[in-house]
Formats: C-alpha cells, sequence, structure tokens
C-alpha cells in the first residue's frame, strides 16, 4: 500500500488486481464495503473492463478528468476482484491527472486502487507531516514531491444515465467554477449558503453568478467543521463577497446551519431557513438558468432524510415550487423510524416497520410467524422486534418519516441485503439497485395505493408473494424499480394536470439511482411531460446550497431572528 501525494490531497494505492492488498488497505483504512476508485493508464485499459460510450470516454479524458462511473462487462476476465465493488456492477474509473500519476501509471501494466489518504469520516490529508503521521499505521510506503497542497480538494464523480451527464460530487477540476445564472439574479442582494450535514459544499451567489464549492464532505467531525470554515473564509476573499443574507437548512440540527447563524449574528446579515427539499427543487432550477420571477414547477424529490415543513421528516414529497415558497402537493405514506437515527444504518428496522405499517389490521407475530420460512423473516424473529413494534405503537423514539431512502433499505432487506448494518451511506440501495439491472426489461410491477398519499400496502402484500413463491431477487428488485418509477410518473401527471404545471424537477440523492431516474423518464416522456435537468448540479446534497442561494436571492426561505 503507497501513499501518493495528489494534486488535491494524499491518496492511497494499491495493485487492483492484488485481491490480498485491496483486503489489506479496506482493514486498514476501516472500509469494509464502499467502492473504492480506480486509475487506468489510458482508456483502452478501461474498455477492458467496462462498456464506454464515446461520452463517457470524452469526459474521462476531458480536461476535469473525474472517476467516471462505468457499467462493469460481464463477458471481462479481468482479474479484478469484486472486493472493488462489493455486490456492484459499476466501477469508479479515473485517467491520470497529474505528471506524478502520469509517470507511474506509464510503469504499472494495470490499474491501481487510488482512493482518498485520510481515516474514515476525516478530511483528506494534505500536509507532509500529517501524512506520515497518520497514514504510517495504513501506508507501507510513500510517494511525494515538493508542491504544496494549499487547498484540499476531492476526486469529482461523474455518471451518465438516460438524462445524460450527472455529477455526483462537484470537486477537483469542476470546483469552483463559477455557474451561469439567469441574468434576473445579476441584481439581487449577494448570498452565503451553508448547505447541508453530508456531502456538504456551500455556495456563494454574487454579481449573476453562484460559485458552489468543492465538496466538503460529512460534518461528522470536528476536523471536517473546522476545514468547512477555513474553507469559506477563503472563498469569501477570494472573490470579495460580503453576503448581505445566509441561508442554512432549517434542521435544527445542522453544524453548518449553526456556523451560518453565527457567521449572520457576527456580520449582521439576514438569515434565512431554508427547507431542505425546496433547496433541492431549486438547485435544479437554478442550474437550469431559470429565472428569479419563474412559474413554479412540480418538484419530485425523493432522498433519505430531510427535515419537513411540518417538523417531521420528509423524503418522498411532491412540491409545488418557486424560488420564493413551496407547497407540498402529495408525499410517500410516513413509516416510522424504530430506534431514530438507528433505523437509518440499520435496514431490518426499516423492513420492521414497512411490514408493521402494512399489515397494520393483523398483529406482527402472526405476519412474521406465516412468513418465517422466508430468510429475512426468520432474521427479523431473532431481532427485538416485539420492543421496536411496541416503540411504534407508542410514538416513543420512533418518528414517522416519509423517506424514500427508508423504502429502499425495506426493500433491500427484505431481498437479504445489507440486512443487519450498511457500511457506508446508501449501501442497501446501490446492492438493490444493481441487483434490479440484472433482472428482465419486461419486470412488471407491483400495486400501489396512489393519491395525495402514496401507499405501499399492495406492493407488500405482492412482493411477498413473489418471495414465497421462489422469485429470483433480480425480478423482485427490477419490480421494486418499475413500481416506484410507475407511482412517481402517475402522480406527477396527475399533479400537473390538477395544478396546471407545465414541467417537472427530479431532485434528492435518490435520483443517483440512473436506473429508477431512466425508468422515471422514460415514463414521463410517454405522457409528453417535460423534465428540467441541471446536469453540472448534484442531485444530493452536494447541490443543496446553490438552491438555498438561489431562494435566499429571491426572497424566499423563513427569515430567523
Amino acid at each position: 500500500i503507497v501513499a501518493i501525494k495528489g494534486v488535491g490531497g494524499w491518496q492511497l494505492a494499491v495493485d487492483a488486481a492484488n485481491g490480498r492488498a485491496v483486503a489489506t488497505l479496506r482493514r486498514r483504512k476501516r472500509r469494509p464495503h464502499k467502492p473504492l476508485a480506480l486509475m487506468a493508464a489510458d482508456v483502452e485499459t478501461i474498455r477492458r473492463y467496462c462498456h464506454l460510450s464515446d461520452a463517457e470516454a470524452r469526459e474521462l479524458r476531458s480536461p476535469a478528468a473525474p472517476i467516471v462511473l462505468l457499467r462493469r462487462r460481464e463477458d471481462a476476465r479481468d482479474g479484478l476482484p469484486d472486493s472493488i465493488a462489493p455486490g456492484m456492477n459499476r466501477l469508479g474509473f479515473m485517467l491520470p491527472n497529474t505528471p506524478l500519476h502520469h509517470l507511474l501509471m506509464a510503469r504499472l501494466e494495470g490499474p491501481v486502487v487510488l482512493t482518498s489518504g485520510n481515516a474514515t469520516a476525516e478530511p483528506q490529508i494534505t500536509g507532509d507531516d500529517a501524512a506520515l503521521a497518520r497514514l504510517s499505521a495504513i501506508a507501507d510506503a510513500f510517494l511525494g514531491h515538493d508542491r504544496e497542497v494549499v487547498h484540499r480538494v476531492d476526486d469529482s464523480v461523474v455518471q451518465f444515465g438516460a438524462g445524460g451527464r450527472q455529477v455526483l460530487r462537484h470537486a477537483r477540476g469542476l470546483a469552483p467554477a463559477p455557474l451561469a445564472l439567469h441574468p434576473g439574479f445579476a441584481g439581487l442582494p449577494p448570498v452565503l449558503a451553508m448547505g447541508g450535514d453530508l456531502k456538504n459544499a456551500f455556495c456563494l451567489l454574487a454579481r449573476g453568478q453562484a460559485v458552489l464549492s468543492p465538496h466538503v464532505g460529512d460534518m461528522s467531525t470536528p476536523r471536517a467543521r473546522r476545514d468547512l470554515s477555513r474553507r469559506i473564509d477563503f472563498l469569501r476573499e477570494l472573490l470579495g463577497a460580503a453576503p448581505a443574507r445566509v441561508a442554512v437548512d432549517a434542521h435544527p440540527g445542522y453544524c453548518p446551519s449553526q456556523l451560518g447563524r453565527e457567521i449572520a449574528g457576527r456580520e449582521g446579515a439576514a438569515l434565512a431557513e431554508v427547507q431542505h427539499h425546496h433547496a433541492h427543487v431549486a438547485a435544479v432550477m437554478a442550474g437550469a438558468g431559470l429565472a428569479p420571477d419563474a412559474a413554479p414547477v412540480l418538484g419530485v424529490v425523493l432522498d433519505g432524510l430531510g427535515w419537513g415543513g411540518d417538523g417531521t421528516i420528509w423524503g418522498g414529497e411532491f412540491l409545488r415550487a418557486d424560488f420564493r415558497d413551496f407547497r407540498r402537493l402529495a408525499r410517500f405514506a410516513p413509516v416510522p423510524m424504530p430506534g431514530g437515527d438507528a433505523a437509518s444504518r440499520q435496514p431490518w428496522r426499516n423492513l420492521l416497520a414497512h411490514l408493521h405499517a402494512a399489515f397494520g389490521g393483523e398483529r406482527l407475530e402472526d405476519v412474521l410467524a406465516r412468513h418465517d420460512r422466508l430468510p429475512s423473516f426468520a432474521a427479523l424473529r431473532n431481532k427485538p422486534w416485539a420492543m421496536l413494534a411496541a416503540m411504534i405503537d407508542r410514538g416513543v423514539n420512533a418518528p414517522p418519516a416519509s423517506s424514500a431512502g427508508r423504502l429502499f433499505d425495506a426493500v433491500a432487506a427484505a431481498l437479504g441485503l445489507c440486512f443487519d448494518e450498511q457500511s457506508h451511506e446508501g449501501q442497501a440501495a446501490m446492492l438493490l439497485q444493481a441487483r434490479a439491472e440484472r433482472g428482465p426489461a419486461d419486470a412488471g410491477a407491483y400495486p400501489v395505493t396512489a393519491g395525495a398519499v402514496l401507499n405501499w400496502a399492495p406492493m407488500w402484500k405482492a412482493l411477498l408473494a413473489d418471495l414465497a413463491e421462489g422469485c429470483p431477487a433480480e425480478l423482485i428488485a427490477a419490480r421494486f424499480h418499475h413500481t416506484l418509477a410507475r407511482a412517481v410518473a402517475d402522480t406527477a401527471a396527475m399533479l400537473l394536470a390538477r395544478e396546471g404545471l407545465g414541467q417537472v424537477v427530479l431532485g434528492g440523492g435518490v435520483f443517483q439511482n440512473v436506473f429508477l431516474a431512466g425508468l422515471v423518464q422514460e415514463a414521463l416522456a410517454r405522457r409528453d411531460i417535460p423534465v428540467l435537468a441541471a446536469p453540472g448540479v448534484p442531485l444530493n446534497d452536494g447541490g443543496l446550497a446553490l438552491g438555498q442561494a438561489a431562494i435566499a436571492a429571491a426572497g424566499g426561505g423563513v427569515p430567523a431572528g
């Protein structure tokens, strides 16, 4: 394992074909399952391992040289261990992006794993002394140079789907290039927007342009929070921006929101609290070039969790939204999260909650007993299911959430995917997507109770019948994706007609699932419903700050004292 000094910080590299080395890297870095990025010397090498379109090849060769997620060749006898991306059918490849990487890759016969040089949940290390001190327990050797890394920057990540190019991580080579907004933003007050707690990036909006910062990351450690503060100071000094308004997520516990409140109080700037899912819609609107006084759109936002406008947890929302205001028109049926945040890490809890909701007229014990020949149900019976059911019934530490992410977790757990624990965010959903993409194109869909509240009880009953009949996991996963896509498209069509709206915005991290996004876009296209896109803006929380900034500049959000 070699630590290599890159343009934005230290990285860790191993021979990608050496399964023992990959396993050792995962063990030392405490990263058991999250996919690892790969670097190859040239595009021809990458073609040996992955399907590669002309657009994907151009993206790899572009000046930004991002990581591009590519479909792994099923027929490839490539010698790459499955442990690089366990259970996935995509690999993230990039080409050399510094002179040192070019020199290194020219002397190697195959690709290397190249991942950030840091401990789990910490920012990437930039200093030489810090690298020697903190990476010596991981790396066996160090390859460096005498150029100082002034600013940490992670690798950008891009993928392609039915809707074209999609940025997943806005970082090296892409940021902090300014995004040109509609000319109507030019005369509006400058805004500093703080972003969210996960996949954090902040945004400075001034003089008709928005500068979305490079990916900062998760705000779970003091070092990450100090890094955010330092980056904000630098970018403000570079751009000479003194914000008249500071925009924050309405969630009371987000660390960037707390920092934003401190900045607003210290500098006398107005503070605007912006609802999480409204910001997701506005990010796409701003990135697509809509004017600050543009007509409302129908925003469909599917993600894990966001603080709702009513104090509950949202995550499966249909919003009538412009830059100034929004109104929720429909939602996924709220399902409790037994154990609160623990349900985000342990998919079995969401399976239990969804079964409790779907079979509300029966005792949960009877439901489990009736299906106890299924492996996932047998595993549930070994969990403290009775205690969690009581928590749900009494409303104790089981907040209701209309979360699309937790629905994915529940279905994945039913199929035995990531049943006990997720070692990284979105792991269960990614495994479920990989299974679905191996399923038949004509998988069909399960029934759903549609309307202002999408109820999944009919789906669960049909899905369990498929499990009982021994249907393959790939077929069930595909049917679930088709079910969700049809329900979203049907609801969107109904709401557009009722509200007199002209176009749809798809936002939130769940739409990083290119299989689901493609099914939704195809279903909407069959109804001649236009979908607004902003290819340069992450749909996940990495784009949240752009939406916050646009809303606050246009006078939206909730003023805070």
